[in-house]
């Protein structure tokens, strides 16, 4: 199937297949998986041109709603989390697509920033994975024989069916909100973070996201887990919905640098056609990720998540340098 705006020739069952593996496994991590769909498409598709950052967003817009109804079913959405990550990423993204259509059109120059930023994001997942950090790794530690507990508790109860390894009464429940900290309630403990820190973050991963075309999750999911010490079951729906609101901003933005000069000559405009099909497969994807995130222990997820990141950046990086 040829689609005329990207200029890509693909089998029409390929975008959905691959979007529904990659989202299975990123949605339980909180992040939509449109960091490693868009390698997918400079790398095999060959779809190089400023345009991919927008279609990569559109994936992000029809695929979110799936995982982002489970978490918010379940009571797992830290709204205060997600608003303070709205708020700070919108600017940002605005600012990184006429970066990504002034400054990278070049694919050589874009592929390396793509590199760096997974390779920034590989380092931090791993850091974590490691125990570089005590005071996370012992956080860690705890949640993980409480998860331990639950489970062999509800295997002992009724042996029939999969055990979920939350129980109903890990909700999220907000405790205070204010400028200067934010707090709230999971599973008995209270976890808290300043409010500044978290927008501005948001700020800078709103740059980066609409430079590279995806809402930011995949920033602020392991920032929040890894530096505020977070509960993953807890960040992932906040940073679902916050790259659900930016990408819809993101998209809009970029439809109306293309009709403007600064564009020039550059593809801009999204090719929605690929990038639906992406968001259909990323839709079931995302679903089944949310879902299957109470059966797995957060460190299964991480250490998949790492090693793909560290590989996609060292050959983004690679490629650089010695093609």
């Amino acid at each position: 199937m040829h689609f005329p705006v990207s200029g890509v020739d693909v089998l029409p069952f390929i975008p959905p297949l691959v979007a529904f593996l990659v989202s299975s496994l990123t949605a339980s991590a909180g992040v939509s998986g449109a960091f490693l769909l868009l390698p997918f498409q400079v790398s095999v598709l060959h779809y190089t041109s400023p345009s991919v950052s927008p279609t990569n967003l559109i994936y992000n817009i029809v695929a979110i709603p799936g995982g982002l109804y489970r978490y918010i079913k379940e009571g797992r959405m830290a709204w205060p989390l997600t608003w303070a990550v709205v708020l700070g990423t919108l600017p940002g993204v605005f600012v990184g697509a006429w970066i990504r259509i002034l400054y990278l059109p070049d694919p050589k120059a874009f592929k390396l920033f793509v590199g760096l930023v997974l390779l920034y994001l590989g380092y931090r997942l791993l850091s974590e994975v490691m125990g570089w950090n005590k005071k996370m790794k012992e956080q860690n530690k705890i949640m993980q024989q409480k998860f331990a507990a639950q489970v062999a508790k509800l295997k002992e109860e009724n042996s029939s069916r999969v055990a979920a390894g939350l129980p109903a009464e890990a909700v999220v429940k907000t405790k205070s909100v204010s400028w200067k900290k934010i707090e709230y309630e999971f599973w008995g403990d209270t976890y808290s973070f300043s409010t500044m820190a978290i927008l501005t973050l948001a700020l800078v991963v709103g740059l980066i996201g609409g430079i590279y075309g995806i809402g930011g999750g995949a920033i602020i999911s392991p920032f929040c887990v890894a530096v505020l010490g977070l509960p993953v079951y807890t960040v992932a729906g906040a940073a679902l919905a916050g790259t659900f609101i930016t990408s819809i901003a993101g998209v809009v933005y970029y439809h109306i640098l293309a009709t403007t000069t600064i564009a020039g000559n550059a593809s801009v405009a999204p090719d929605w056609l690929l990038g639906a099909l992406f968001g259909v497969g990323g839709l079931l994807g995302t679903y089944v990720g949310a879902r299957i995130q109470k059966f797995l222990p957060d460190r299964v997820i991480k250490v998949i998540l790492t090693a793909l990141i560290l590989f996609l950046a060292f050959s983004y990086i690679g490629q650089f340098f010695w093609k």
